[in-house]
Protein backbone atom coordinates (compact mmCIF):
# COMPACT_ATOMS: atom_id res chain seq x y z
CA UNK A 1 0.00 0.00 0.00
CA UNK A 2 1.39 3.02 -0.86
CA UNK A 3 1.99 6.13 1.59
CA UNK A 4 -1.40 8.07 0.59
CA UNK A 5 -3.14 5.07 1.47
CA UNK A 6 -1.16 4.21 4.68
CA UNK A 7 -2.54 7.72 5.73
CA UNK A 8 -6.09 7.10 5.03
CA UNK A 9 -6.14 4.02 6.54
CA UNK A 10 -4.03 4.73 9.76
CA UNK A 11 -6.81 7.93 10.03
CA UNK A 12 -9.70 6.04 9.11
CA UNK A 13 -9.25 2.91 11.10
CA UNK A 14 -6.56 3.51 13.85
CA UNK A 15 -6.78 3.69 17.30
CA UNK A 16 -8.27 7.02 17.89
CA UNK A 17 -6.45 8.56 20.64
CA UNK A 18 -2.80 7.52 19.21
CA UNK A 19 -3.80 8.99 15.55
CA UNK A 20 -4.68 12.44 17.11
CA UNK A 21 -1.83 12.53 19.50
CA UNK A 22 0.73 11.49 16.11
CA UNK A 23 -1.26 14.43 14.31
CA UNK A 24 -1.43 16.84 17.03
CA UNK A 25 2.80 16.57 18.28
CA UNK A 26 4.36 18.03 15.22
CA UNK A 27 1.29 20.50 14.91
CA UNK A 28 1.93 21.30 18.59
CA UNK A 29 5.72 21.61 18.04
CA UNK A 30 4.81 24.29 14.93
CA UNK A 31 2.10 26.27 16.89
CA UNK A 32 4.88 26.76 19.83
CA UNK A 33 7.95 27.53 16.89
CA UNK A 34 5.34 30.17 15.74
CA UNK A 35 4.83 31.45 18.65
CA UNK A 36 8.72 31.82 19.09
CA UNK A 37 8.68 34.46 16.82
CA UNK A 38 6.43 36.48 18.87
CA UNK A 39 8.16 36.20 22.21
CA UNK A 40 11.84 36.52 20.68
CA UNK A 41 10.33 39.81 19.49
CA UNK A 42 8.59 40.78 22.51
CA UNK A 43 11.45 39.82 24.77
CA UNK A 44 14.43 41.84 22.91
CA UNK A 45 13.06 44.58 22.22
CA UNK A 46 11.79 44.36 25.88
CA UNK A 47 15.61 45.42 26.51
CA UNK A 48 15.40 48.24 24.45
CA UNK A 49 12.46 50.43 25.85
CA UNK A 50 8.96 49.99 26.67
CA UNK A 51 8.12 52.11 24.08
CA UNK A 52 9.44 49.63 21.91
CA UNK A 53 7.81 46.39 23.94
CA UNK A 54 4.55 48.38 23.25
CA UNK A 55 5.47 49.02 19.51
CA UNK A 56 5.57 45.35 19.15
CA UNK A 57 2.14 45.06 20.64
CA UNK A 58 0.59 47.61 18.19
CA UNK A 59 1.96 45.76 15.32
CA UNK A 60 0.01 42.60 16.34
CA UNK A 61 -3.07 43.23 14.92
CA UNK A 62 -1.53 43.70 11.48
CA UNK A 63 0.39 40.38 11.54
CA UNK A 64 -2.94 38.92 12.60
CA UNK A 65 -4.49 39.94 9.69
CA UNK A 66 -1.75 38.87 7.53
CA UNK A 67 -1.81 35.25 9.07
CA UNK A 68 -5.87 35.96 8.78
CA UNK A 69 -4.96 35.91 4.92
CA UNK A 70 -2.83 32.66 5.02
CA UNK A 71 -5.32 30.55 7.56
CA UNK A 72 -8.04 31.54 5.33
CA UNK A 73 -6.30 30.01 2.33
CA UNK A 74 -4.74 27.23 4.32
CA UNK A 75 -7.72 26.39 6.34
CA UNK A 76 -10.41 26.81 3.21
CA UNK A 77 -8.24 24.74 0.89
CA UNK A 78 -6.89 22.13 3.54
CA UNK A 79 -10.31 21.33 5.11
CA UNK A 80 -11.57 20.68 1.55
CA UNK A 81 -8.42 18.71 0.84
CA UNK A 82 -8.60 16.18 3.74
CA UNK A 83 -12.14 15.55 3.00
CA UNK A 84 -11.25 14.96 -0.96
CA UNK A 85 -8.66 12.70 0.10
CA UNK A 86 -11.13 10.73 2.81
CA UNK A 87 -13.23 10.22 -0.34
CA UNK A 88 -10.38 9.39 -2.45
CA UNK A 89 -10.28 11.88 -4.85
CA UNK A 90 -7.21 13.01 -5.31
CA UNK A 91 -6.95 15.07 -8.34
CA UNK A 92 -9.83 17.95 -7.00
CA UNK A 93 -7.36 17.84 -4.04
CA UNK A 94 -4.16 18.55 -6.18
CA UNK A 95 -6.35 21.41 -8.14
CA UNK A 96 -7.53 22.86 -4.94
CA UNK A 97 -3.61 23.07 -3.21
CA UNK A 98 -1.86 24.90 -6.08
CA UNK A 99 -5.15 27.19 -6.44
CA UNK A 100 -5.15 28.74 -3.58
CA UNK A 101 -1.47 28.60 -2.94
CA UNK A 102 -1.28 31.07 -5.89
CA UNK A 103 -4.30 33.20 -4.42
CA UNK A 104 -2.18 33.41 -0.51
CA UNK A 105 0.79 34.93 -2.74
CA UNK A 106 -1.06 37.62 -4.66
CA UNK A 107 -3.05 38.40 -1.63
CA UNK A 108 0.43 38.47 0.70
CA UNK A 109 1.47 40.79 -1.93
CA UNK A 110 -1.45 43.51 -2.09
CA UNK A 111 -1.30 43.64 1.89
CA UNK A 112 2.61 43.99 1.30
CA UNK A 113 1.79 46.92 -0.98
CA UNK A 114 -1.14 48.81 0.51
CA UNK A 115 0.28 48.30 3.81
CA UNK A 116 3.81 50.71 2.99
CA UNK A 117 1.71 53.01 1.44
CA UNK A 118 -0.74 53.77 4.60
CA UNK A 119 2.05 52.61 7.07
CA UNK A 120 1.62 55.73 9.29
CA UNK A 121 -2.27 56.11 9.40
CA UNK A 122 -2.09 52.05 10.00
CA UNK A 123 0.65 52.87 12.62
CA UNK A 124 -2.09 55.02 14.31
CA UNK A 125 -5.22 52.80 13.88
CA UNK A 126 -3.77 49.96 15.54
CA UNK A 127 -3.14 51.73 18.81
CA UNK A 128 0.07 54.13 18.77
CA UNK A 129 0.90 56.78 20.73
CA UNK A 130 2.84 59.34 19.58
CA UNK A 131 5.93 58.36 21.65
CA UNK A 132 5.55 54.90 20.56
CA UNK A 133 4.71 55.68 16.63
CA UNK A 134 8.90 56.39 15.53
CA UNK A 135 9.37 52.10 16.81
CA UNK A 136 5.91 50.85 15.27
CA UNK A 137 6.64 52.18 11.75
CA UNK A 138 10.59 50.83 11.45
CA UNK A 139 9.00 47.24 13.03
CA UNK A 140 5.68 47.61 10.97
CA UNK A 141 7.62 48.04 7.79
CA UNK A 142 9.74 45.44 8.13
CA UNK A 143 6.45 42.74 9.02
CA UNK A 144 4.64 44.15 5.96
CA UNK A 145 7.79 43.25 3.59
CA UNK A 146 7.82 39.90 5.19
CA UNK A 147 3.77 39.55 4.38
CA UNK A 148 3.57 37.27 0.78
CA UNK A 149 6.22 34.73 2.67
CA UNK A 150 3.76 34.49 5.72
CA UNK A 151 0.88 33.88 4.27
CA UNK A 152 2.54 31.43 1.52
CA UNK A 153 4.16 29.83 4.93
CA UNK A 154 0.82 29.59 6.52
CA UNK A 155 -1.42 28.06 3.25
CA UNK A 156 1.40 25.71 3.08
CA UNK A 157 1.76 24.45 6.50
CA UNK A 158 -2.11 24.00 7.07
CA UNK A 159 -2.02 21.87 3.42
CA UNK A 160 0.48 19.32 5.05
CA UNK A 161 -1.47 19.01 8.04
CA UNK A 162 -4.94 18.39 6.64
CA UNK A 163 -3.22 15.34 4.34
CA UNK A 164 -1.90 13.91 7.81
CA UNK A 165 1.89 15.09 7.17
CA UNK A 166 1.86 17.46 10.27
CA UNK A 167 5.65 16.64 10.95
CA UNK A 168 6.85 17.87 7.61
CA UNK A 169 4.76 20.87 8.27
CA UNK A 170 6.48 20.94 11.78
CA UNK A 171 10.29 20.77 10.52
CA UNK A 172 9.50 23.43 7.81
CA UNK A 173 7.89 26.03 10.53
CA UNK A 174 10.76 25.12 13.19
CA UNK A 175 14.23 25.94 10.44
CA UNK A 176 12.52 29.93 10.85
CA UNK A 177 12.23 29.82 14.40
CA UNK A 178 15.31 28.57 14.99
CA UNK A 179 16.96 31.28 12.52
CA UNK A 180 14.83 33.75 14.35
CA UNK A 181 16.35 33.37 17.67
CA UNK A 182 19.79 33.76 16.00
CA UNK A 183 19.10 36.51 13.76
CA UNK A 184 16.97 38.96 16.03
CA UNK A 185 19.88 39.99 18.71
CA UNK A 186 22.08 40.18 15.59
CA UNK A 187 20.38 42.70 14.22
CA UNK A 188 19.08 44.73 17.23
CA UNK A 189 22.10 44.66 19.56
CA UNK A 190 25.14 43.52 17.39
CA UNK A 191 24.18 45.64 14.43
CA UNK A 192 22.69 48.12 16.78
CA UNK A 193 19.57 48.76 14.13
CA UNK A 194 17.76 48.63 17.74
CA UNK A 195 13.86 47.54 17.13
CA UNK A 196 14.49 47.81 13.22
CA UNK A 197 16.97 45.15 13.32
CA UNK A 198 14.42 42.93 15.26
CA UNK A 199 11.53 43.18 11.97
CA UNK A 200 14.83 42.31 9.66
CA UNK A 201 16.13 39.40 11.48
CA UNK A 202 12.44 38.08 12.02
CA UNK A 203 11.71 39.00 8.21
CA UNK A 204 14.69 37.32 6.94
CA UNK A 205 13.58 33.94 9.09
CA UNK A 206 10.20 34.13 7.40
CA UNK A 207 11.46 33.86 4.36
CA UNK A 208 14.28 30.99 5.06
CA UNK A 209 11.07 28.84 6.65
CA UNK A 210 8.22 29.71 3.17
CA UNK A 211 11.22 28.22 1.42
CA UNK A 212 11.66 25.05 3.61
CA UNK A 213 7.86 24.62 3.51
CA UNK A 214 7.85 25.01 -0.49
CA UNK A 215 10.71 22.37 -0.89
CA UNK A 216 8.80 19.63 2.18
CA UNK A 217 5.90 19.98 -0.18
CA UNK A 218 7.39 18.42 -2.77
CA UNK A 219 8.91 15.63 -0.58
CA UNK A 220 7.17 12.30 0.08
CA UNK A 221 3.32 12.06 -0.67
CA UNK A 222 2.91 15.34 -0.71
CA UNK A 223 0.60 16.94 -3.11
CA UNK A 224 2.76 19.09 -4.63
CA UNK A 225 2.03 22.63 -6.02
CA UNK A 226 2.38 22.87 -9.47
CA UNK A 227 0.96 26.06 -11.32
CA UNK A 228 -0.75 24.79 -14.24
CA UNK A 229 -2.88 23.43 -11.49
CA UNK A 230 -4.30 26.43 -10.47
CA UNK A 231 -8.02 27.04 -12.05
CA UNK A 232 -10.68 29.43 -11.87
CA UNK A 233 -13.24 26.97 -11.38
CA UNK A 234 -16.07 28.56 -9.16
CA UNK A 235 -16.58 25.38 -6.92
CA UNK A 236 -13.28 25.78 -5.69
CA UNK A 237 -13.56 29.43 -4.65
CA UNK A 238 -16.78 28.70 -2.93
CA UNK A 239 -14.93 25.81 -1.17
CA UNK A 240 -12.35 28.32 -0.25
CA UNK A 241 -14.87 30.58 0.97
CA UNK A 242 -16.09 27.98 2.92
CA UNK A 243 -13.86 26.30 4.81
CA UNK A 244 -11.46 29.70 5.09
CA UNK A 245 -14.24 32.17 6.49
CA UNK A 246 -13.99 30.51 9.92
CA UNK A 247 -10.22 31.01 10.14
CA UNK A 248 -10.64 34.38 8.56
CA UNK A 249 -12.99 35.72 10.81
CA UNK A 250 -11.66 34.34 14.23
CA UNK A 251 -8.13 35.71 13.31
CA UNK A 252 -9.57 39.05 11.69
CA UNK A 253 -11.78 39.95 14.52
CA UNK A 254 -8.46 39.18 16.96
CA UNK A 255 -6.91 41.43 14.62
CA UNK A 256 -9.37 44.23 15.63
CA UNK A 257 -9.40 42.64 19.16
CA UNK A 258 -5.92 44.09 19.50
CA UNK A 259 -6.54 47.12 18.32
CA UNK A 260 -9.33 48.04 20.45
CA UNK A 261 -7.31 46.67 23.24
CA UNK A 262 -4.30 48.96 22.41
CA UNK A 263 -6.85 52.04 22.35
CA UNK A 264 -8.30 51.25 25.18
CA UNK A 265 -5.23 50.35 27.50
CA UNK A 266 -3.73 53.83 26.11
CA UNK A 267 -5.77 55.78 27.90
CA UNK A 268 -3.89 54.51 30.62
CA UNK A 269 -0.11 55.10 29.64
CA UNK A 270 2.30 53.13 26.93
CA UNK A 271 2.88 50.40 30.08
CA UNK A 272 -0.44 49.37 30.38
CA UNK A 273 -0.18 48.94 26.19
CA UNK A 274 2.84 47.43 27.09
CA UNK A 275 1.53 44.89 29.66
CA UNK A 276 -1.44 43.67 27.44
CA UNK A 277 0.98 43.08 24.37
CA UNK A 278 3.20 40.93 26.92
CA UNK A 279 0.22 39.31 28.05
CA UNK A 280 -1.33 38.43 24.43
CA UNK A 281 2.05 37.02 24.07
CA UNK A 282 2.56 34.86 27.14
CA UNK A 283 -1.12 33.84 26.07
CA UNK A 284 -0.20 32.78 22.69
CA UNK A 285 2.24 30.50 23.63
CA UNK A 286 0.08 28.32 26.01
CA UNK A 287 -2.97 28.61 22.97
CA UNK A 288 -0.34 27.62 20.46
CA UNK A 289 -0.85 24.21 22.48
CA UNK A 290 -4.55 24.51 22.40
CA UNK A 291 -4.88 25.30 18.69
CA UNK A 292 -2.00 22.91 17.91
CA UNK A 293 -4.47 19.87 19.52
CA UNK A 294 -7.45 21.32 17.54
CA UNK A 295 -5.39 21.22 14.10
CA UNK A 296 -4.10 17.88 15.11
CA UNK A 297 -7.89 16.69 15.25
CA UNK A 298 -9.13 18.63 11.95
CA UNK A 299 -7.11 16.17 9.33
CA UNK A 300 -8.65 13.00 11.31
CA UNK A 301 -12.04 15.37 11.12
CA UNK A 302 -11.86 16.05 7.81
CA UNK A 303 -11.11 12.47 7.03
CA UNK A 304 -13.52 10.73 8.71
CA UNK A 305 -16.17 13.03 7.94
CA UNK A 306 -15.15 12.69 4.13
CA UNK A 307 -15.59 8.35 4.67
CA UNK A 308 -18.60 9.03 6.92
CA UNK A 309 -17.37 7.61 10.04
CA UNK A 310 -19.37 10.00 12.25
CA UNK A 311 -18.37 7.90 15.58
CA UNK A 312 -15.21 8.39 15.34
CA UNK A 313 -15.51 12.37 14.88
CA UNK A 314 -17.46 12.29 18.01
CA UNK A 315 -14.91 10.31 20.01
CA UNK A 316 -12.12 12.62 18.21
CA UNK A 317 -14.02 15.66 19.87
CA UNK A 318 -14.07 14.29 23.06
CA UNK A 319 -10.32 13.49 23.14
CA UNK A 320 -9.12 16.25 22.13
CA UNK A 321 -11.24 18.57 24.85
CA UNK A 322 -9.99 15.87 27.63
CA UNK A 323 -6.43 16.77 26.36
CA UNK A 324 -6.30 20.12 26.24
CA UNK A 325 -8.00 20.11 29.99
CA UNK A 326 -4.96 18.13 30.91
CA UNK A 327 -2.76 20.74 29.65
CA UNK A 328 -3.92 23.34 31.09
CA UNK A 329 -4.65 22.09 34.17
CA UNK A 330 -0.88 21.57 34.11
CA UNK A 331 0.11 25.14 32.98
CA UNK A 332 -2.75 27.09 34.80
CA UNK A 333 -1.14 26.79 38.04
CA UNK A 334 2.52 28.08 38.32
CA UNK A 335 0.95 30.86 35.76
CA UNK A 336 -1.38 32.17 37.85
CA UNK A 337 1.26 32.20 40.95
CA UNK A 338 4.29 33.48 39.06
CA UNK A 339 2.14 35.81 36.82
CA UNK A 340 4.50 38.59 38.37
CA UNK A 341 7.50 37.10 37.62
CA UNK A 342 6.48 36.14 33.68
CA UNK A 343 5.86 39.86 32.88
CA UNK A 344 8.95 41.21 34.81
CA UNK A 345 10.71 38.52 32.40
CA UNK A 346 9.13 40.04 29.36
CA UNK A 347 10.06 43.91 30.42
CA UNK A 348 11.42 44.73 33.96
CA UNK A 349 8.84 48.01 34.60
CA UNK A 350 6.77 47.71 37.75
CA UNK A 351 3.74 49.76 35.88
CA UNK A 352 4.13 47.00 33.23
CA UNK A 353 4.02 44.02 35.21
CA UNK A 354 0.98 45.33 37.58
CA UNK A 355 -1.25 45.79 34.37
CA UNK A 356 0.05 42.47 32.68
CA UNK A 357 0.35 40.00 36.16
CA UNK A 358 -3.28 41.44 37.06
CA UNK A 359 -4.67 40.43 33.15
CA UNK A 360 -2.95 37.21 32.98
CA UNK A 361 -4.36 36.04 36.14
CA UNK A 362 -7.72 36.92 34.65
CA UNK A 363 -7.15 35.11 31.79
CA UNK A 364 -5.68 31.73 33.16
CA UNK A 365 -9.20 31.22 34.77
CA UNK A 366 -11.05 30.94 31.68
CA UNK A 367 -8.18 29.30 29.93
CA UNK A 368 -10.61 25.63 29.91
CA UNK A 369 -13.30 27.52 28.67
CA UNK A 370 -11.27 28.89 25.33
CA UNK A 371 -9.88 25.62 25.25
CA UNK A 372 -13.55 24.34 24.42
CA UNK A 373 -14.41 27.27 22.14
CA UNK A 374 -11.30 26.57 20.31
CA UNK A 375 -11.76 22.60 19.46
CA UNK A 376 -15.49 22.74 19.08
CA UNK A 377 -14.95 25.90 15.96
CA UNK A 378 -12.17 23.99 14.14
CA UNK A 379 -14.89 20.68 14.32
CA UNK A 380 -17.43 22.76 13.10
CA UNK A 381 -15.21 24.17 10.20
CA UNK A 382 -13.44 21.12 9.01
CA UNK A 383 -17.12 19.23 8.93
CA UNK A 384 -17.96 22.28 6.58
CA UNK A 385 -20.75 23.61 8.84
CA UNK A 386 -19.60 27.53 7.64
CA UNK A 387 -22.64 29.42 9.49
CA UNK A 388 -22.23 27.55 13.14
CA UNK A 389 -18.66 28.25 12.30
CA UNK A 390 -18.43 31.42 11.49
CA UNK A 391 -20.42 32.12 14.63
CA UNK A 392 -18.31 30.23 16.93
CA UNK A 393 -15.42 32.04 15.23
CA UNK A 394 -16.82 35.05 15.53
CA UNK A 395 -17.22 35.15 19.58
CA UNK A 396 -14.52 35.41 21.40
CA UNK A 397 -12.82 38.39 19.77
CA UNK A 398 -15.89 40.09 18.36
CA UNK A 399 -19.24 39.24 18.90
CA UNK A 400 -18.42 38.66 22.60
CA UNK A 401 -15.28 40.76 22.79
CA UNK A 402 -16.09 44.01 20.82
CA UNK A 403 -18.94 44.90 22.63
CA UNK A 404 -17.48 44.26 26.12
CA UNK A 405 -14.08 46.39 25.45
CA UNK A 406 -16.06 49.19 24.24
CA UNK A 407 -18.45 49.45 28.16
CA UNK A 408 -16.00 47.61 30.72
CA UNK A 409 -13.28 49.99 30.82
CA UNK A 410 -15.49 52.88 30.87
CA UNK A 411 -17.66 50.95 34.07
CA UNK A 412 -14.70 49.79 36.26
CA UNK A 413 -11.67 51.72 34.45
CA UNK A 414 -7.69 49.54 34.23
CA UNK A 415 -9.83 46.70 35.31
CA UNK A 416 -12.13 46.87 32.67
CA UNK A 417 -9.27 46.18 30.13
CA UNK A 418 -7.70 43.25 32.02
CA UNK A 419 -11.41 41.64 32.34
CA UNK A 420 -12.25 42.05 28.93
CA UNK A 421 -11.35 38.68 27.17
CA UNK A 422 -12.24 36.56 30.32
CA UNK A 423 -15.81 37.85 30.19
CA UNK A 424 -15.94 37.35 26.68
CA UNK A 425 -14.76 33.83 26.78
CA UNK A 426 -17.61 33.10 29.46
CA UNK A 427 -19.93 33.78 27.03
CA UNK A 428 -18.23 32.50 24.31
CA UNK A 429 -18.54 29.34 26.00
CA UNK A 430 -21.81 29.67 26.97
CA UNK A 431 -22.83 29.69 23.01
CA UNK A 432 -20.43 26.83 21.61
CA UNK A 433 -22.11 24.37 23.70
CA UNK A 434 -25.70 24.35 22.17
CA UNK A 435 -23.90 24.77 18.86
CA UNK A 436 -22.14 20.97 19.44
CA UNK A 437 -24.95 19.53 21.10
CA UNK A 438 -26.73 20.54 17.71
CA UNK A 439 -24.07 19.61 15.50
CA UNK A 440 -23.68 16.10 17.14
CA UNK A 441 -27.59 15.62 17.00
CA UNK A 442 -27.14 15.86 13.02
CA UNK A 443 -24.39 13.35 12.63
CA UNK A 444 -26.68 10.16 11.99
Amino acid sequence: MNARGDNYTFLTTGPVGRVIARMAVPTIISMLVTSVYNIVDTYYVGLINTQATAAVGVAFPLQSVIQAIGFFFGQGSGTYISRQLGAKKHADACQMASTAFVGAMVAGVVIAVAGLLLLTPISVWCGSTPTILPYTEKYLAMVLLGAPFMTGSMLLNNQMRFQGNAANAMYGMMTGAVLNVVLVPIFTFTLGMGILGTGIGTVLSQIFGFVVLLVMSYHGDNIHIKLKDACWKRHYYVELIKGGTPSLTRQGLAAVAVMLLNLAAGVYGDAAIAGMSIVGRLCFLVFAVIIGVGQGFQPFCGFNYGARLFGRVRQGYFFCVKLDMCILAVCCIPGFIFASELIDLMRHDPEVVAVGAAALRWQIVTWPLAAVITVSNMCLQTSGRTVPANILAACRNGLCFIPLILTLPHLLGLLGVEITQSVADVFSFAIAVPLMSRYFKSLK
